[in-house]
This record gives structure tokens, sequence and C-alpha cells, in this order.
């Protein structure tokens, strides 16, 4: 998790930012009692359950579980890395990043040249910018013209031109940037004839494509006259691009949830289609420059929201990559519908022709996966014919049997109820006389019994109050205790070695020790408000606590001795197993 970053750097960058005033300049920030409070910048509420605990140095909320550092704040609040939110903070707290103490030499190496590529392109857009100011682009600016983009929108978005193949990389060399480098950037080309270094995009118009950080890393270009080559053409992979783990517009994007927030996000396929819905006021927007969406851009999605419409053209493969798309964000639990449009529009062509009404419209249709796919088959299939009737009703079976609920079940049947004229008792019992269709697994959560539960309450009580340093477990040793569940064991570890150290437990530490927000490390948090570690009720319930996991050991060492036992066949060893049995049955009594 620390990226080769010492602790020692790690605390003491976080000592020198205070969490409160971090946090408060994104949210109004109140102070309640000993806590300071706020309404959570990670999920919508009414009223506030994100508390900071200024003291410890982290934030938990009460509403939607979400705790960490001020690391952990800056990584999701900005929605970067790791790495990206330690040199946020260093630029705050005016400390320099350390480069030997976590790069050798050749990483040190590497990164010099990515800042030296980042460089290259940085130039290269504004290259492509002056030529589209320059009075050369004519076909350029008519093209922008035709789409009646704004002036507003052409800087927003950064467009530019290629007028030519050879003028980018005379200019590149001429501004000093090695041969080497300038091709490793991708935004150059050499050309089949050895040593002749060509625009990769020459010609086209420029969008470039801007990560993140700000950082231009990659160009999409568009041929302005027919022509046998590809419409669109991105940069290739590079060191600085990888299109699978990009959006176009995330830049735009970040600042819009920072500025305003956003509930949901549309993912369209292409640059044109982006930038139309934007300049149209749908600025939730981002594209997957394609129609192959990966599990890298759908989290990418989830790390700005839960909920996703996904956009893509009114065509064949417009169609089919929804689908496919809708599959990819809902296996990364997001929620996510698809909008329909008019056969053969893509959301440009939308506002073009029906406004920003007629696309709020396709909005306001979108549907879930599952009735996405049977709308699909109706145009698949003419049901005026006896046999592709019965060919659709057969898929539209199929595709209602991955239903989860049986309500739903009942709206889809009765949709091809009305299709085919097939009456619903008939369609009913086909579709619950069909085999089964294999499903993919779904990760269920196991619910724990009433025993186990009591177990798991004391667990989290007693190293809340270790953590948390209530009187009653000041002088604990956690070694004490044996723990099961792998949060709770790490916990416990971290306190051990603690306290074999001398040192002070802390419970902001636990975020240098968990990559992720966990459910059960949240219900340990949860502890740590109001009264819950004080006075005689709590120091009774620690006392219980430690009596309850003391019996579920004893329970368990039964449960293990007896099944010995019954598998040995030694008599004399048999009878010291039941020695042994009944002297843990005896203790058991006595609680």
């Amino acid at each position: 998790m620390s990226k080769g970053l010492s602790p020692e750097f790690l605390r003491e960058l976080k000592s020198k930012i205070d969490l409160v005033e971090l946090i408060g300049s994104y949210v109004p920030v109140d102070k309640k009692g000993g806590n300071y409070w706020a309404r959570c910048p990670f999920h919508h509420e009414k009223t506030p359950s994100f508390s900071i605990n200024a003291a410890e140095q982290f934030y938990h909320c009460f509403g939607c579980g979400v705790s960490g550092d001020a690391i952990t704040f800056v990584r999701e609040i900005e929605s970067v890395d790791f790495m990206d939110a330690v040199k946020i903070l260093c630029e705050q707290a005016h400390m320099q990043l350390p480069e030997m103490n976590f790069e050798t030499e050749k990483t040190v190496e590497q990164k010099k040249k990515r800042d030296e590529m980042l460089k290259i392109m940085r130039s290269a857009a504004r290259f492509y910018l002056k030529n589209l100011n320059s009075g050369r682009a004519d076909a350029h600016v008519q093209y922008i013209l035709d789409r009646k983009l704004s002036a507003s929108t052409i800087r927003k978005f950064g467009l530019g031109a290629s007028l030519n193949f050879g003028d980018l990389p005379e200019y590149l060399l001429d501004s000093g940037f090695s041969r080497e480098n300038i091709l490793d950037s991708g935004a150059v080309i050499e050309s089949e004839k050895k040593h002749r270094l060509v625009d990769a995009q020459g010609g086209r118009l420029i969008f470039p494509i801007i990560n993140a950080m700000d950082d231009v890393i990659a160009f999409g270009g568009r041929v302005l006259e027919k022509t046998d080559f590809a419409k669109y053409k991105n940069t290739r992979e590079t060191a600085l691009f990888d299109k699978s783990k990009n959006l176009y517009n995330i830049n735009l994007l970040k600042k819009e949830k920072k500025a305003t927030g956003i509930r949901d996000i549309i993912m369209v396929e292409g640059y044109m289609d982006t930038i139309s819905l934007y300049q149209a006021g749908f600025t939730n927007v981002v594209a997957s420059m394609g129609t192959s969406l990966t599990k890298d851009q759908a989290r990418l999605c989830k790390r700005y929201t839960d909920n996703v419409y996904i956009c893509y053209d009114g065509d064949g493969a417009g169609q089919k990559g929804a689908v496919r798309g809708l599959e990819i964000m809902r296996d990364e639990q997001v929620n996510v519908r698809v909008v329909p449009l008019p056969e053969g529009l893509d959301p440009d062509d939308v506002i073009k022709k029906y406004g920003n009404e007629g696309y709020q419209k396709c909005l306001d249709r979108a549907m879930p996966l599952i009735d996405f796919k049977l709308s699909l088959l109706s145009g698949q299939y003419d049901v005026n014919k006896t046999e592709e009737k019965r060919a659709y009703i057969a898929a539209a079976l199929k595709v209602i049997a991955e239903a989860e609920s049986a309500s739903v079940k009942e709206d889809l049947l009765k949709i091809v109820r009305d299709k085919t004229g097939t009456t619903y008792e008939a369609l009913k019992r086909d579709l619950e006389n069909a085999p089964a269709q294999p499903r993919s697994e779904t990760r269920i959560e196991r619910k724990l019994d009433d025993g186990s539960d009591r177990v798991v309450k004391a667990c989290r009580f007693i190293l809340a109050s270790v953590l948390f340093h209530a009187k009653y477990a000041k002088n604990f040793d956690i070694s004490s205790v044996s723990f099961d569940n792998i949060v709770h064991n790490r916990i416990a570890d971290y306190i051990k070695n603690q306290q074999n150290k001398g040192e002070t437990v802390r419970a902001s530490a636990l975020f240098e020790i968990f990559d992720e927000n966990t459910p059960e490390l949240s219900e340990i948090l949860d502890l740590s408000m109001g009264d819950n570690l004080e006075g005689d009720g709590a120091a009774k319930y620690f006392e219980d606590s430690l009596k309850i996991l003391e019996r579920d050991q004893i329970e368990r060492d039964l449960k293990e001795l007896s099944a010995v036992c019954d598998a040995e066949t030694d008599i004399a060893r048999k009878k010291e197993y039941t020695r042994q049995i009944l002297q843990l049955t005896i203790k058991l009594k006595n609680f």
C-alpha cells in the first residue's frame, strides 16, 4: 500500500495535514461535541453522518461506512491512485516527495522519461491548437462550424488541427526533445521510409485525450474527407496511454464532481458524442472510445459514482456493445441502465435532430439490462410468421429466466404475451419447465447465526476498546485473545506489535494496513463514537466479551476433541481424550 514510501515519511506527511481543514476545503464542516461533522461527500444525505476524528486524524461515515485518513480521502475525492494522492498532500504540506528511498535507479529513469513524454504531448497539443487558429486550417474550421461547436466548447476540449504529416515532428525536434522520446510518446511514428518521422494524426482534426490529472496522454484524430483510412484514429498504446484504462473527458468530469458533485455518468462511444452532449448541458458524460468497454473503465467510473447510463449508437454494433457494457458494469457492482436511441442515430445525431429535450426523453426511457436484452429481440423476429414467433418466444424465455425475482419475470412475460398473443399461463408453464440455465456465480454474504454473531460483536468491542484507549482496557494484553476473522487478526497483530515495542496504539494506523474500506473495519470504527466505550456499562460489556470468547474457544475445543475421540481406536488414548472432554465440559458448565 505504501508503494515503497517509508512509514515514517507517511506518518510525518499526515501529521502536517489538518484533516478537518483538508475535508473542509471540499465540504462544509461543523463541530458538534468533541467531533466534526459533515454531509458525506461519497453518498447523498440530508443529515450529516460523516464524522472527523481530529485527535486520531481519521474520518468515518455512519451512513455509507466509508472511512480513512488524509491519503484515503484524497484518493477517493480526487479519484486518483495512492501515489498521486501523496503528491497532492506533499504540495499542501510543502514536503519533498522522496525518490531514492522508494525508487531504484531504473524507476527514477523511467519517471524522468515519462515526464519528458508528457511534455512532448503537451507541446503537441499546443502546436495543434495554434494550427487551428492559424488561418490555414479551413477544412478543420468548417467541420467545427458544421457541427455547431461554440468557441467555449472548442477551448474546453482543446481541439486542434494537424495540417500535414511533417510539421509536428520538425517542431518537436526543434523544441529539443529527443527522437527516441518523441517516438515513444506516440505523437509521431516512423514512416516506411527509414528514419523519417511523420505526424501520427497527419491532416486530421485533433481531440486531445486528457487524464484525471490534466495530463495530455494521447490524441484522437478525425479525417475531414472521404478516404480508405479509418474515420477516427487514436494514438497507439504507449507508456502514457492504454485506451482500456482511460475515458475521454474524465478530466472535466473530475472537475464537475469537485465543483458540484455528480449523481450519475453518461457513457458514450466517441469524441463528438461526448462534446455534443457536454455542450448541450449533459456535462456528466465520458466516452469509452469505442464499444468495447473494459473492466478498468468500469472501475474508473465507479470512482466517481455508482450510477451509469450507457448510451451507445442505435445501430447493431452499438446495441451489442451496450449489452456487453452493462454486463461488465454489473459485475463491478455499478447500477447501470441502457439508454435506447432511435435506430441508426448516435447521441450527437439525437441532439441535432431532437435537441436537449429529445435526448432527455431518451435518458428517461433508460432500462435495466434484462429489459434491454428483451427489447433487442423484438427487432430480430417477425412474430407474424409462425416459425419466427416460436423462435422469438424461445429466445425471450431464455432472457427472462435470468431474472432474479418473480415480479420481474411476471412483467417480462406480459410483454411477450402482448407481442405474440400467446397466453400468459402458457408462457409461464414453458418458463417453469425450461431446463435451468447456467448462471454466473454471485457473491452471497454468509449470514451469521446468533451464537457466531455474539462472538463477532465481542471481538469488535474488545478491539475497539483497545484501539481507542478505553480506561478499562488500558493494560490489556491483546495476545491473550485469539481471533478467527482476518480483519480482526490483522488489527490484533498491529496492536500486539505496538504493545511489544511499547509504542502508542493509533487507530489511524489501520489505514496504512488496509488497502480498502471493509465492512468489518467500519463496524469497529462505529463503536468509537458517542459513549459506546465509556462508563461502567462499557467496562462490564468488555468483561462479558472476554467471557464470550473464552466460552467460544472451549466449545470449539470440545467439538474438535470429540471428533478426534470418536475416530480413535486405541483404548488408552480414547480414555485420555474422554478425560479431557470431561474437564472441558465441567469448565463450560461453570460459565
